[in-house]
């Protein structure tokens, strides 16, 4: 089983990369995003809670956002493997998720960053909020926010993977299949 977390600030381009990646080496991707979304349009007791929180304007605590990631999981431990994409966002989460692939007897393989320039981001992600409507990529302003929260509160987990010998940085800028291409050399050496 090969479990890979995807990394890195708003806009590197990880829901791209992630649907290559998934294809390619037949893993499953979970994007926290996604489970969040699912889980309140079916009204899950996990997104009834979750979206009770998000309704007073609530961070949703960690253990909800793990319950719910081990529940992805759980419906298909067969599976070769996991791309984890926006999870963990922190230490806490990173130590629930080596306990969840535990009873699997698996483990997290490699976090993988792409590596971007701010610049960069921020033209990336006002350009997606011109196609997409996405009110998170709608100003400038909480665009820039948005990459600040990742830097102050995300990006502590570079040191964490640091020490178990699993970060890699992928430069995350350029023509996407370039992109791709590091990315599976790093998998490939895995």
């Amino acid at each position: 089983m090969k479990n890979i977390v995807l990394f890195g600030p708003p806009g590197a381009g990880k829901g791209t990369q992630a649907n290559f990646l998934k294809d390619t080496y037949d893993l499953i991707h979970i994007s926290t995003g996604d489970v969040f979304r699912y889980n309140i349009k079916n009204k899950t007791d996990l997104g009834l809670l979750a979206k009770s929180y998000m309704n007073k304007g609530a961070l949703v605590p960690d253990q909800v956002t793990i319950d719910m990631l081990s529940d992805e999981v759980a419906k298909t431990p067969d599976a070769n493997g996991f791309i984890f994409d926006g999870f963990p966002r922190n230490t806490f989460q990173a130590e629930a998720l080596d306990e969840i692939l535990k009873a699997y007897d698996a483990e997290v393989n490699a976090m993988i960053a792409l590596e971007v320039d701010d610049e960069v981001l921020v033209k990336r992600l006002l350009k997606r909020g011109e196609t997409s409507g996405r009110p998170d990529d709608s100003s400038e302003e909480i665009v820039r926010n948005r990459i600040k929260i990742y830097y102050e509160e995300t990006a502590i987990l570079k040191s964490f993977y640091e020490k178990k010998e699993k970060y890699h940085g992928v430069d995350g800028v350029g023509d996407i299949d370039a992109i791709t291409a590091r990315l599976n050399a790093v998998i490939d050496a895995l």
